[in-house]
């Protein structure tokens, strides 16, 4: 890296985390030059404008905007510091295989512009084994440039994995304060991306090994992964046993050590409910209960749907909301949500009886496409719907009184409505827990 005040920084990935980093890293007065493939998220960002529903991130990329410190671009740029924070999906086989083909075209695109001196950091959730795999694609594309842990000399550039941990809605709160690991393929590199970090984190930086640090990231969220897999696995069996999931977890956590977690349709987002599967995938034959309670939590969605099917079939005629299609509360983040999937699932099989109520989007997602469902307000479907399936604790639909809701049938995921009166007219309806 150059001198202190003329360090500059290119953002490969301006999603849900790449942009708030980007814009953290502008607020520490580091220039950033934000790098993504879509046209108008990069025309967004340069008119001080977001793409993304965060948390104080309006006002942080504005006045980055404002400074000259963040730009948008579609090219990657030369730079000191290259932080890669693009996505890491599946690929389409349907066996859950990691595809890191996102983070290689980035390191690609980087190899392109990449000096002596630069320091290139991985952020994206990732198997085991990518970080030192992008380094080696790059030592290919630039036989000029002697990389980590490759040459016996001195190397010319430093490379390093730097997984975040956010929640979101929280997000600049977290990537300011929590601690972070500091993975790099030498310890001289793991040293020249804590310098980095260090200029806008203030939580503690602990330096480790790349592969460490990989490992670290899908530990942490296998094992938030596992812990929800009980909760849901209970309240299944209480579904079928007759008992409140609800009441059991809560005696039971009255234990002075036990902290059962709250069931729901599932788990959704990009990383618990993929990155267990990455580590199944690193060692398939050992990795049992990880791979069960990934399997327990997807089945939940499935249990959900039936039981709703169950509950729409014996009410002919009622209309139906669906609350939420977030994969968690107070959020606009869809992807991987078992609500989304349930919704649509059933919008698939009832058609127009289907109203979603989703305060966080502007229309429906494509797979509503041809099914008849409707994307109403919550006023709206309190007046129209006689069902209600509540999969998301959106602060919005907890705050329903219950006189406003004692008319209605509510199959209740989420546990928000503890409250909500049994409806006296037919065994069928009653407030169903999840």
């Amino acid at each position: 890296m150059r001198g202190e005040a003329s360090i500059e920084t290119c953002v490969v990935g301006l999603g849900y985390i790449g942009l708030p980093t980007a814009a953290v890293i502008a607020r520490a007065g580091v220039r950033v030059h934000g790098v993504d493939v879509t046209q108008s998220v990069v025309d967004t960002i340069n008119r001080g404008e977001i793409h993304i529903e965060e948390a104080d991130l309006d006002g942080l990329v504005h006045a980055a905007v404002k400074r000259g410190l963040l730009t948008a671009t579609t090219q990657v740029r030369p730079a000191d510091v290259f932080v890669i924070a693009v996505p890491t999906p599946f690929e389409k086989d349907g066996n859950h295989t990691p595809d890191d083909s996102y983070v290689l075209s980035a390191a690609t695109e980087v190899a392109g512009v990449l000096k002596a001196g630069d320091t290139i950091i991985l952020e994206s959730t990732s198997p085991v084994g990518t970080t030192e795999k992008m380094r080696d694609l790059i030592a290919g594309l630039r036989p000029d440039l002697k990389m980590p842990g490759i040459a016996g000399e001195t190397p010319d550039v430093s490379i390093a994995y730097c997984p975040e941990r956010v929640l979101p809605g929280h997000i600049i709160e977290e990537l300011t304060n929590n601690d972070r690991s500091i993975g790099g393929i030498t310890p001289r590199c793991a040293r020249k991306a804590l310098a980095f970090y260090k200029r806008f984190v203030r939580g503690t930086c602990v330096v480790t090994d790349a592969r460490s640090a990989e490992m670290t990231k899908l530990v942490e969220n296998a094992y938030r992964d596992t812990n929800i897999a009980f909760a849901n696995e209970l309240s299944m069996i209480a579904d079928e046993t007759g008992l409140d999931v609800w009441e059991v977890i809560k005696l039971a956590n009255r234990h002075p050590r036990v902290n059962i977690l709250q069931p729901g349709p599932g788990v959704g987002g990009h990383c618990i409910a993929v990155d267990p599967w990455f580590i199944v995938h690193g060692a398939p034959e050992t990795s049992r209960m990880i791979r069960t309670a990934r399997e327990v939590n997807d089945a939940k969605m499935h249990h959900v749907i039936a039981r709703a099917i169950e509950l729409v079939e014996n009410n002919p005629g009622v209309p139906v909301a669906c609350l939420g299609l977030a994969f968690k509360a107070n959020i606009d983040d869809f992807r991987e949500s078992p609500a989304r999937f349930v919704a649509a699932s059933l919008a698939r099989k009832f058609g127009e009886r289907i109203n979603v109520v989703e305060p966080y989007a502007q229309e429906l997602p494509r797979e509503f496409d041809d099914t008849g469902a409707k994307l109403v307000d919550v006023d709206t479907a309190l007046e129209s719907c006689g069902i209600m399936i509540v999969l998301v604790d959106h602060d919005v639909f907890r705050v329903i009184p219950a006189e406003e809701r004692s008319h209605i049938i509510a199959y209740d995921t989420r546990g928000i409505w503890p409250d909500q009166p049994v409806p006296q007219a037919g065994k069928d309806n009653l407030r169903l827990a999840g």
